[in-house]
């Protein structure tokens, strides 16, 4: 039986692919680049051939010893034909990766929708291993999560289950990225954060993140740490809206799903203590009593890597 797998976990900001160790989970060998700039199927499939190479290359791994190629894809996904069919942070449509990675390596290839993948990794190695009944959720450029019940994936009618990003929180709201108005993304996500605190020191506003940043319009979790820790008062105002909406959203889920474990994990949260404590905090606090008080709140326990080793197993076909 061929012991290892590849894992990539391709998000709106960035690219990750990691050699892994089927038993174990663990990540041997890793590739990690930028992909902000890359968008489009011509550029974010020559992006995963590039990092898929160097990982390759340099893992010292005989092709012949690896078993399977999986992705996890932050977009709508045709599992079956291996197709992501909308990514908007990615502003990729139609594209058959499957096919295309088949034929460039002669290794099989499966894709997943990337919380869901990441929340299978969570559910084989991570801080959903005794849990039957699961929503993890993911705060970066979006917000996604994915739905365990019985202690599988639930995917929905159309293979679409968990799209808490895209909970309307303001009916006549902000436009999203998905095209529509007013969605929970637009408002919590780290790069609705980075547009509102953009957009005060636009009009005038102090704020130490230009020093952070050397003026340039990226904002990363990390900066948003350093400037919390700095007392930021910008940075601070709109961090704190992104809790309340954050949490008015878990909340919902609380009490529509009624789960007993919640998985948070995502740059924000891992990076930045405080919008994880007071996101928890606040979500048990909005949620009815009854399911508030059976509720469990547990980061990612495998950070970065709950996407990668996840992919990795996709072969084994259980979500």
């Amino acid at each position: 039986m061929k012991k290892y797998s590849v894992g990539i976990d391709l998000g709106g900001t960035k690219i990750l692919a990691g050699m892994v160790e089927k038993d174990t989970g663990k990540v041997l060998f890793e590739v990690k680049n930028k992909t902000k700039k890359e968008k489009g199927n011509k550029k974010i499939t020559a992006k995963i051939i590039e990092t898929l190479e160097e990982l390759l290359s340099t893992s010292n791994i005989p092709r012949e010893e690896i078993s399977s190629i999986g992705i996890g894809l932050a977009g709508q996904v045709e599992r079956n034909k291996g197709v992501l069919i909308n990514a908007v942070n990615l502003d990729c449509r139609d594209l058959n990766i499957k096919e295309i990675l088949e034929e460039k390596f002669s290794i099989p290839v499966n894709i997943g929708n990337d919380v869901e993948v990441a929340t299978f990794g969570e559910l084989k190695f991570g801080a959903g291993k005794e849990y039957k009944d699961i929503v993890c959720i993911f705060v970066g450029t979006g917000i996604g999560s994915s739905i365990v019940k019985d202690g599988k994936i639930h995917l929905g009618a159309s293979q679409s289950a968990g799209e808490i990003g895209h909970i309307i929180v303001d009916l006549n709201g902000r436009a999203c990225a998905c095209g529509g108005n007013g969605c929970l993304e637009a408002y919590a996500s780290r790069s609705a954060i980075e547009t509102r605190i953009l957009g005060a020191v636009k009009k005038g506003r102090s704020s130490i993140i230009t020093e952070l940043t050397d003026g340039k319009n990226t904002i990363s979790s990390k900066h948003i740490k350093k400037s919390l820790e700095a007392h930021d008062e910008v940075v601070t105002q709109y961090v704190n809206e992104a809790i309340e909406y954050l949490s008015g959203g878990i909340a919902s889920v609380i009490n529509f799903y009624n789960p007993e474990l919640i998985i948070l994990g995502g740059g924000l949260i891992q990076s930045v203590e405080d919008f994880y404590l007071k996101t928890i905090k606040k979500a048990r606090a909005k949620a009815l009593p009854t399911p508030a008080a059976s509720i469990e709140f547990k980061k990612a326990a495998l950070g970065d890597y709950s996407g990668v080793i996840g992919a990795a197993l996709l072969e084994e076909r259980v979500l």
